[in-house]
Order: structure tokens, then sequence, then C-alpha cells
């Protein structure tokens, strides 16, 4: 059995060709996707801001392979983030991911100052 790492995927893109029921349900639905919904997830959480109504941001958590790497892991996270815009009948381009591996990510500590 390969190793698996779990990663946090930051998937941003544009809205592009919104219509007019698609724009007006973002608009309504902006304070439930605002700065407190920030939140890596598995479904992926959706963040946006309405003024300007222009880009928007989809935080994964995405548990794979090691073997297959930070790109595979953004990969997976802009398929899910495709389906969900597309489901929801929201029009998009753009999309591009960044990606941290927990696994593999140095925590620095601070020390205790001595008196």
């Amino acid at each position: 059995m390969s190793e698996q790492h779990t990663y946090r995927v930051i998937v941003r893109g544009t809205w592009e060709g919104l219509t007019d029921q698609a724009r007006a349900r973002l608009l309504a639905e902006a304070g439930d996707h605002g700065m407190a919904s920030m939140r890596f997830t598995e479904e992926g959480s959706l963040s946006y801001e309405p003024a300007p109504l222009k880009h928007f941001s989809m935080r994964y958590v995405v548990v794979s392979d090691a073997a297959d790497g930070e790109e595979m892991a953004g990969a997976i996270a802009e398929d899910r983030a495709e389906t969900t815009l597309r489901g929801l009948g929201y029009g998009f381009r753009e999309l591009r991911s960044t990606v941290t591996d927990l696994d593999t990510m140095k925590i620095n500590r601070k020390s205790r100052s001595r008196r």
C-alpha cells in the first residue's frame, strides 16, 4: 500500500458568462461565502466578494498517494471545483491551484525566551 499525504488546495478562478439568475443567486448568498466561510474541506468551500463579482476561490482537502505529488492533488481539486461549479450552473474560467502538502510542511516553533 502506498503512502497517503494530505494536501490543502486553493483553487482560484474568474466568473464568466454568468446568467442573470446565477448572478442574482451569488449576490444573494454572498454573506455565506465571505471570509468567515473559508475552510478546507473535501467538498470544498466557496468564497468570493460580491463587489465586484469577478473572482472566487474554493478550498479543498485532498488525500492522495504521496508518489502522485502536489500536481495530482491540484488536478483533483480543480476537477472537484469544475464539477461543483457546473452543477450549480456557474460559468467560470482560468482555474489555477496552489497546493500545500501538510505531511511535508515544516512548522517553525518559537522558542521560549530565557529570563
